[in-house]
């Protein structure tokens, strides 16, 4: 893999954290990230969401809101 632009690096970070990167590509991800302060620190803001809302216990709207939000989509849908 050639090497990377900074706007190259949003499109790998998810495969990256998954570590699902190919290796030629991880390498030049890695090569860029350990050249690029602003690169690297995008990256740790990205870890650091990532593992935040892994954390996220999901929560359930209430009925009534639920029934008003599914009214709310279904008058809006095409017939």
């Amino acid at each position: 893999m050639s090497m990377l632009r900074c706007r190259d690096i949003v499109d790998l970070l998810h495969d990256y954290l998954d570590g699902a990167l190919e290796p030629a590509a991880r390498e030049a991800l890695e090569a860029h990230l350990a050249g690029c302060r602003d690169c690297s620190a995008f990256m740790k803001t990205y870890r650091g969401t990532v593992r935040a809302t892994r954390r996220l216990e999901p929560s359930r709207l209430p009925p009534d809101l639920r029934e008003r939000l599914l009214s709310f989509l279904l008058r809006g849908r095409p017939s």
